[in-house]
């Protein structure tokens, strides 16, 4: 690596990506455990542990075992081998799914029957009644969905499915010999999992889970066979598939065939229910071809995704968090169209503080407009009846140029993007499926309009996905502008996606994988050049993940210098924090809340004169040398306030961040003594307040006059 010192490449100066993200789950789990949050709100952050939990063993550790079937030994840049990361995985999974299961036993069961829901945990527990009326749903909503498979000479193991819930049992012929055969039933996964018992107005609701209705008639599958026993049972895939994309002659077929095959992958991940018949258990582990270590024995219900499905449970209210609702953004609420308002000045949107519909009106009234001319735009995730979707339809109907890049290697959204690029190429969009090599992560949307001083063009550009669903829980920003270098720029981006012709140089945007590492790398650079003669310096930076070795290396450089560097990472953090000699001035944060932080902010002090960067990339290799992706200036100074309003704000933050310690642990800041700050709660007020200010015209459009709330919760 050019010119930095070796001490600062080190490899006991990391930490390793897939225990770092270990680290952030236990943060979603602390989540479940804050007995100051509503009950079903804590409900809903152990389903979001555990869906985390599925996603991680299907793409990282399957990417690891794969690199341990071909003995690939290189280290990553913690020192750690690939078989090294999987023992402490195994170690850590252990841990965090046993920590699960005590939260949801312990804590969360008990507090719902306190609150007027039973969970009931097993078909021998239920009365007369209830056992009457589940025999009764079984036989006339569930026997006839069921396939029962038995295993024996003229029958093989059948194929089980990815993610299936499935029921294993041990059963024996009647009056035959003391053979033991194999046989299993997949729950349904039509049918809802949650079955809710019959109650009288007043009393106390009752639920039982649909594999304890099939447990409990199982012996009606298998009429022939008296049931031994019989246990739930659950396996992960390898879901991580790689492509040659020089060899496919058409990469959407080529992807709609790697997509059936992510069902049938290797099995890297077994859960079973705790106190399985070890007789069973070692039948499973020999057909799924499984290690000690892969095996999870689960005391309680196997998928803990399904308390999503119980926080949607009618009548508990009172146990969740009050919903939110997007306010309207103050330069827009007026009466002139989406045009006018941005050639006034830039427009800076902060969902879901502030709603997504400005977006979605920006192409919807491209599309009807007779003076638009052409709509270019990326998409990376879409919704699944997406607004967006439908209006570029509708502008390729009305004889506008419509350019799309649809990135289909979009991980686990690959055949939703197959559905609306097909869709598209039908309305006669053009539709580009992103570059060899390459994943089109950026956030962009170019309108070509003809007004009466000739062409211009409008621009949003975003630090998420256009995604109207996702826009409501993710927390990004975006910017929408008319300015003339702004609309170059975007006008190259689309060439060079297109047409794969590179311009020489950018005005404003700064575009991975070719320019955006380097611009990090300097401006880093220059605050360690401020610092080491003696002017003002700080970097604030706001993303997913830090991972890059070569970015965290410059900023250890810049800590010794004296550059006082505070980073906001919700997830993976390779970088240790605090380290004397290495990293004592950079702190590390990191905020879960009710919303996913999402969005990508970076702040250089710059000797005074502030810069401020948004944009899609995270500090990862990915992001800078794999993806195509934009970071862009925010330069309107009052715009750039509120950019830097925001980062302050999240430090100050002592209800939901997490800080780094030196030893890689997370702890919450002890604020006894302190105004207590949630960062999300504030933003809500404060969008809030805004958007009544402009209705009573206490602040006008082109002010744009930042006035901050008090919040009187606060000073609890």
């Amino acid at each position: 690596m050019a010119d930095i010192d070796e001490k600062y490449l080190e490899p006991e100066n990391y930490v390793n990506r897939e225990l770092s993200w270990l680290e952030f789950n236990y943060r979603v789990l602390s989540e479940a455990r804050d007995k100051t949050l509503p009950l079903f709100e804590r409900l809903k952050f152990l389903s979001i542990t555990a869906s985390n939990l599925d996603e991680f063993f299907m793409v990282r550790v399957a990417s690891l075992k794969d690199m341990v079937h071909a003995k690939y030994n290189k280290a990553d840049i913690a020192g750690l081998k690939p078989g090294e990361q999987l023992e402490k995985i195994a170690v850590k999974t252990h841990e965090l799914v046993g920590l699960q299961y005590s939260t949801y036993n312990r804590s969360l069961l008990p507090a719902l029957k306190q609150n007027g829901l039973l969970v009931i945990t097993s078909h021998e527990n239920l009365d007369k009644k209830d056992g009457e009326f589940v025999d009764k749903y079984f036989k006339e909503n569930v026997y006839p969905v069921l396939t029962p498979m038995a295993v024996d000479s003229s029958r093989p193991f059948p194929l089980v499915r990815n993610k299936t819930l499935n029921i294993a049992a041990l059963v024996q012929k009647k009056d035959e010999d003391d053979t033991i055969d194999f046989a299993m039933v997949q729950v349904p996964g039509v049918l809802p999992r949650i079955v809710e018992l019959p109650r009288e107005e007043g009393e106390e609701r009752a639920v039982i889970l649909l594999e304890e209705v099939i447990e409990r008639n199982i012996q009606s599958l298998f009429l022939n066979y008296n049931i031994i026993t019989a246990h739930p049972f659950r396996i992960m895939r390898n879901a991580d598939f790689s492509i040659d994309e020089d060899e496919a002659e058409d990469l959407l077929i080529e992807i709609e065939k790697q997509l059936k095959k992510r069902q049938w992958g290797e099995v890297i991940r077994l859960e079973i229910e705790e106190k399985v018949d070890k007789r069973l258990l070692k039948i499973l582990k020999k057909e799924l071809h499984m290690s000690s270590s892969d095996i999870f024995e689960i005391a309680g219900p196997l998928d803990l995704t399904v308390l999503m499905k119980m926080y949607g449970l009618e009548g508990f209210d009172s146990l969740k968090a009050s919903k939110y609702t997007p306010q309207p953004v103050p330069a827009l609420m007026n009466e002139d169209d989406i045009f006018t308002n941005m050639r006034k000045g830039d427009i800076f949107l902060h969902h879901p503080y502030q709603t997504f519909d400005p977006v979605v009106n920006f192409v919807k009234t491209a599309a009807r407009d007779p003076q638009v001319l052409a709509i270019k735009q990326t998409l990376y995730r879409v919704s699944g009846n997406s607004p967006i979707i439908a209006a570029l339809a509708e502008a390729a109907d009305n004889g506008k140029q419509v350019s799309v890049l649809v990135e289909l290697k979009a991980r686990f959204d690959e055949e939703n993007n197959i559905i609306w690029a097909r869709k598209l190429e039908k309305a006669g969009c053009h539709v580009i499926y992103g570059l060899v090599g390459l994943k089109t992560h950026s956030k962009i949307t170019l309108v070509v309009r003809r007004e009466e001083d000739g062409i211009r063009r409008y621009v949003h550009l975003g630090t998420g996905n256009y995604n109207d669903s996702t826009a409501r829980l993710y927390t990004d920003c975006g910017i929408m502008t008319c300015h003339p270098q702004i609309g170059e720029d975007a006008t190259a981006v689309f060439n060079m996606l297109s047409g794969y012709s590179e311009p020489l140089s950018w005005n404003k945007l700064i575009v991975a994988p070719l320019w955006l590492r380097e611009r990090f790398l300097k401006l880093i650079r220059r605050e360690t050049a401020h610092a080491r003669a003696g002017k003002p310096a700080r970097i604030i930076a706001k993303m997913n993940s830090l991972c890059d070795k070569k970015v965290i290396a410059f900023l250890y450089e810049a800590s010794c210098a004296g550059v006082e560097i505070d980073m906001i990472i919700r997830g993976i953090c390779c970088l240790k924090a605090g380290v004397p000699g290495l990293s004592e001035n950079i702190k590390v944060r990191s905020i879960v809340g009710n919303f996913l932080e999402h969005s990508r902010i970076f702040y250089f002090e710059n000797d005074g004169s502030k810069e401020v960067y948004m944009g899609s990339a995270d500090w990862m290799p990915r992001n800078l040398d794999k993806r195509v992706e934009i970071a862009f200036p925010v330069e309107d100074e009052s715009l750039k306030e509120e950019v830097i309003h925001i980062l302050t704000t999240e430090l100050e933050d002592n209800v939901k961040a997490h800080l780094l310690q030196p030893d890689g642990s997370y702890e919450k800041e002890d604020r006894r003594g302190k105004v207590s700050v949630n960062s999300q709660d504030q933003f809500c007020q404060e969008a809030v307040e805004k958007a009544r200010q402009q209705l009573e015209g206490q602040e006008t459009v082109n002010d744009r006059v930042f006035i901050p709330v008090e919040n009187p919760a606060y000073k609890k």
